[in-house]
C-alpha cells in the first residue's frame, strides 16, 4: 500500500468522502513521501501517473514547485515553476518529467539511471520584491541561507533556489552567478532591473531508499 493509497476517507456534508487531515502540504507529515512518490512515479511512467481518489485535498490546490534530480551528488536535473499555474500534483509531474527528460542542459535520463537518481521536491512561497535600484541595495536586502531569488531584466530571467547558498555561501557571488544564469554579465545592473525572493519547503529522498515501484 503506497503513502496515496492509505489514507482514511470520511463522509462530508454533501456525502463525498473527502480526505481529513492537514490543508497544506507544509503541514502533513505525509506530504514529503506523497510528493517525493508522485514525482518518481511520474518519471517511470513518463507522466503517466494517477492519483487515488483519496488524496489529500491539497494535492488538487494550485501549487508552484521545482523538481531536483541528482545522481552520485552531482546535479542531473532541475525544472520549475515559480508561479502556481497548476495543481500541485499536476506541477510536481510535469516538473518531474521536465527534469528528467527536457533539461537542455543534460541528456534525457535513461531507464537504468532511474533507481540511482534522488529526487528533491521544493514547494515555493508566493514571491515578493526586493529593492533593485542599486547591486548595493539588493545586497542588503537579501537573505543568505533563506531567500530563493528571481532576477529579471527585458527578458532575461534567472532563479536559484535557497539551496544554493549551499554552493554559494556569499551574497555577491550568489547575484553574479544568478546574472549569469540569466544571460546577463556578472557585472550587469540597471535601475529596472527586478528582484523578486521567495521561500520554499523541501523533501528530499533519503540517501539509501527502497525502489520505488509504479
Amino acid at each position: 500500500m503506497t503513502d496515496l493509497d492509505s489514507r482514511v476517507m470520511a463522509p462530508s456534508r454533501s456525502g463525498v468522502d473527502v480526505a481529513p487531515g492537514p490543508t497544506r502540504p507544509e503541514d502533513d507529515p505525509q506530504a514529503g513521501p506523497i510528493l517525493l512518490g508522485l514525482a518518481r512515479s511520474a518519471i517511470v511512467a513518463r507522466g503517466a501517473v494517477s492519483v487515488p481518489d483519496d488524496a489529500p485535498g491539497w494535492l488538487g490546490e494550485p501549487g508552484a514547485t521545482f523538481v531536483t534530480l541528482t545522481r552520485q551528488g552531482r546535479l542531473r536535473g532541475c525544472i520549475g515553476s515559480i508561479q502556481a499555474r497548476r495543481r500541485l500534483r499536476e506541477d510536481v509531474v510535469h516538473n518531474a518529467c521536465a527534469a528528467a527528460f527536457h533539461d537542455p542542459r543534460f541528456p534525457p535520463v535513461a531507464a537504468a539511471e532511474v533507481p540511482g537518481v534522488r529526487i528533491e521536491v521544493s514547494l515555493l512561497s508566493a514571491s515578493e520584491p526586493l529593492p533593485s535600484r542599486t547591486r548595493e541595495e539588493l545586497l542588503y536586502a537579501v537573505r543568505p541561507h533563506v531567500d530563493g531569488l528571481i532576477l529579471g531584466w527585458h527578458g532575461h530571467r534567472g532563479t536559484f533556489l535557497p539551496q544554493v547558498w549551499e554552493q554559494l555561501p556569499e551574497p555577491e557571488d550568489f547575484i553574479e552567478h544568478l546574472l549569469h544564469k540569466a544571460g546577463l554579465p556578472v557585472s550587469f545592473w540597471a535601475p529596472d532591473l527586478t528582484a523578486r525572493r521567495f521561500g520554499v519547503t523541501a523533501w528530499t529522498e533519503p540517501e539509501h531508499r527502497e525502489l520505488v515501484r509504479p
